[in-house]
């Protein structure tokens, strides 16, 4: 294993990218090789082999370099940081990535299990550098994002905060993407790895909410940990980590998908959040509003689908209009076409080379699985359903 160093002032970030599907390809390898001057693809992991030669070949990754496991990638060295794209569990990546020595970006979610989320944690203690992990919530670094925190603060801080409301309307995968032309997956992946892999997940999530946990339970699991994550996130910047959850309520599920979950409960200083996530394979386009409600006024994002780079967020404030007595409204609207996801790399950077903190990282990673579980907790209450694993404790 090539060891890890300090990274030397003056030259890029030489960067590992483990998982080559959709997000890799729209979002983070394009993004790595616009900013050259941050970072250098020395690396490539993906379980399959054809994925490994296209990219490989375009990002000018030599064939050394390109791997199927993430053990051999972390064996082969060469690289100050990972970016962990992979699908399940980033847990056991995560945490033999830190213990190597290097710097973490992980996707979302970090990990199943609360216990995966303190070896990590364990482990990026270890390296002694400082912080060494960013979990991918790149709507925090999202310009608009940025400004309602500002203008949340102008106006008293989360203490103002009346409500927060969030609505996603979520059509499939292969809508959102169809614009970019991506290939079909090769089909070439080791289905013994394959299998592997989904046992792991699945021992993990048993860990988290027990092996007696209804299909239903485990679907709005995923579901939180997986999309409704970024919610959480944006949750916990503006008025902190949900205390409760009170409500979780899930319907419409059928053969298409999984259908609509809501979940509400209480913020820090008694402010109150509600979430409504609707899977919809036929509505005509992805959508997510993000809306704040304080004492003098009220603040919402909307954001267009995650993949379309540099579409902007928009951010709309509502107050009263200074100097025009309280029954006039004034409404402004802020809007950037810099990339979220492109804001989010170079805050890794300064991460990495700065040890500025990232705006998510171990710590507001568990407690978004804290409150997946909890929610999991008060939907089997709900139904009169069996809670255990990490869940009945959450």
């Amino acid at each position: 294993m090539t060891p890890a160093t300090a990274t030397p002032a003056g030259r890029p970030l030489r960067i590992a990218v483990a998982g080559l599907g959709a997000i890799a390809r729209t979002a983070h390898l394009p993004l790595l090789e616009r900013r050259r001057e941050l970072f250098e693809i020395t690396a490539l992991c993906d379980l399959s082999p054809s994925a490994l030669a296209e990219l490989g070949d375009r990002y000018g990754v030599p064939p050394g370099h390109r791997h199927t496991s993430t053990e051999a990638l972390l064996a082969d060295g060469g690289f100050d940081a990972v970016v962990l794209l992979t699908s399940g569990s980033h847990g056991p990546a995560a945490e033999a990535a830190l213990r190597a020595g290097h710097a973490v970006l992980c996707e979302k979610p970090l990990a199943f299990t609360r216990a995966e989320a303190a070896r990590i944690a364990d482990a990026e203690r270890a390296q002694q550098r400082g912080p060494r992990l960013m979990v991918g919530y790149m709507k925090q670094y999202d310009p608009a994002a940025r400004r309602l925190a500002a203008l949340l603060a102008e106006a008293g801080g989360p203490s103002r905060v009346r409500s927060a409301e969030v609505c996603v309307l979520h059509p499939t995968g292969p809508d959102q993407l169809a614009f970019a032309r991506l290939p079909a997956p090769g089909g070439d992946a080791d289905p013994a790895e394959l299998a592997a892999l989904t046992a792991r997940d699945d021992a993990l999530t048993d860990t988290a909410l027990g092996s007696a946990a209804t299909p239903e339970m485990r679907s709005l699991y995923h579901i939180v940990i997986g999309s409704i994550s970024h919610d959480l996130s944006l949750l916990r910047t503006a008025a902190g980590a949900p205390e409760t959850v009170d409500l979780a309520a899930m319907w419409g599920a059928s053969a298409e998908g999984p259908g609509s979950v809501e979940l509400s409960g209480r913020l820090p200083g008694g402010a109150r959040y509600a979430i409504r996530w609707h899977f919809l394979p036929g509505h005509a386009a992805y959508r997510e509003t993000f809306t704040v409600h304080h004492e003098s006024g009220t603040l919402e994002l909307a954001f267009p689908s995650p993949y379309l780079m540099n579409a902007p967020t928009v951010l709309t404030e509502t107050s009263t209009a200074p100097g025009e007595g309280p029954h006039t409204e004034r409404r402004a609207e802020h809007r950037s076409v810099t990339e979220a996801f492109e804001e989010e790399l170079a805050a890794f950077h300064t991460m990495v080379t700065e040890g500025t903190p990232p705006r998510t990282g171990t710590e507001g990673a568990l407690a978004d699985l804290t409150t997946a579980q909890r929610a999991v907790a008060a939907y089997a209450a709900h139904h009169r359903l069996p809670c255990e694993g990490e869940a009945a404790t959450a």
